[in-house]
């Protein structure tokens, strides 16, 4: 067949088909015409998802209090999936930059922010007034607002433990407190650090240094120094870097992870790690959010909430030492023991416990003195 004939028939069947199709529409003129096609079923919108912001007053890399707080933020993210979005700034100090970065973290849609350093208190209750409908949640203040609640976690309990060990482990009798900042949260701490040692040997005598900053490493290495050469062989810490325990390594006595593991900065020196857990707090603040039953309040978890712990205690600890720690966990968390227990003297010799008694919340939070067995007296106490 040539080419010429093959282009015709394409026409001819062509013209068919059109001829065809006007054949029959005009057979079915007195029909109805076909109902247009159903659109597919609106879908309903998804709902908007949770965003919360987090504030941290040191590097994530700080391998303590911030660390934990990140890992936090990172274990909800896990849990809740798409039903929350999370983020957060790092070392945002305690200034007016805290009120910035939290009127920042609303305007992009958060509407839960936790804050989570004691000096944000202030801008914290400033920004709330005006942002009614964000929710804050403050670690360790002391002032709440209706869309305010506070949390903290019972570090002292942590510090506790860590001192039934350094009283099981002081050759010299002395152990040593790095302080932060001079605030009744760590004032409980060294206290409780020392009770610890004193549960074991009563006779043990502790020192104190403070570098009146949350993290500075240089600062918290020179106080740690200044411990050692005042005849320490056991340190605490309560500040946010191992700086502590690094020198403790390079000086070959021994030291205490704080807030997290930190185990591996100084394997050597490092008898245990009083470790902070956000995650139960922070798993129903979202659960709550998100069913709508967000409330401020007061909340204050511990051992027994398992948001504190001692991990990682030294092979070298004596085997009656580890007991007697996890005996003191087992009484905590069961509430047949507290750490506060009466009677406690003050290193003045004033009696601030009786014989028996516990002390309760508001006692604790406002702790501002030394017990018996510390140098010294807390700065600007009166």
């Amino acid at each position: 067949m040539t080419t010429l004939r093959k282009r015709a028939l394409i026409q001819l069947i062509g013209l068919s088909a059109v001829s065809l199709a006007a054949l029959t529409a005009c057979g079915k003129k007195d029909e109805a015409p076909a109902a247009p096609a159903a659109a597919p079923a609106a879908q309903a919108p998804a709902a908007d998802k949770l965003k919360i912001g987090f504030m941290y007053v040191s590097p994530i890399g700080d391998g303590g209090w911030t660390f934990q707080h990140e890992l936090a933020r990172k274990a909800i993210q896990e849990k809740f999936g798409d039903k929350i979005e999370t983020s957060m700034v790092e070392s945002v100090p305690e200034s007016a930059d805290a009120e910035r970065v939290m009127r920042d973290m609303a305007g992009q849609g958060n509407k839960l922010i936790f804050a989570t350093s004691f000096g944000y208190q202030e801008f914290v209750q400033k920004v709330a007034a005006d942002l009614k409908n964000v929710k804050f949640e403050h670690a360790t203040g002391y002032k709440t607002a209706d869309n305010v609640a506070i949390y903290d976690s019972k570090t002292f309990e942590g510090a506790y433990l860590a001192g039934i060990v350094a009283g099981g482990m002081t050759k010299t009798k002395t152990v040593g407190v790095v302080a932060s900042v001079p605030i009744p949260e760590v004032v409980r701490n060294i206290n409780s650090f020392v009770l610890g040692a004193q549960s074991v040997d009563p006779a043990i005598k502790a020192k104190v240094v403070w570098v009146n900053e949350w993290f500075a490493p240089p600062k918290e290495s020179e106080a740690a120094t200044s411990l050692i050469n005042g005849g320490v062989d056991v340190m605490y810490q309560n500040t946010n870097s191992p700086a502590v325990l690094k020198t403790a390594e390079e000086r070959g006595v021994r030291a205490f992870g704080k807030d997290g593991d930190m185990s591996a900065f100084a394997p050597k020196a490092h008898l245990g790690s009083a470790v902070i857990n956000w995650t139960p707090y922070y798993t129903k603040v979202v659960e709550d959010t998100l069913a709508g039953k967000w409330q401020g309040g007061s909340y204050w978890w511990g051992v027994k909430e398992g948001a504190m712990d001692l991990v990682k205690i030294a092979d070298d600890v004596p085997q009656e030492i580890k007991d007697k720690v996890e005996k003191a966990k087992a009484g905590l968390k069961d509430g047949s023991f507290s750490v506060w227990t009466g009677p406690i003297k003050d290193n003045a010799g004033k009696e601030v416990l009786s014989a028996g008694k516990v002390a309760d919340e508001p006692f604790l939070k406002a702790i501002n003195f030394y017990v018996s067995g510390i140098e010294g007296s807390v700065p600007g106490a009166r």
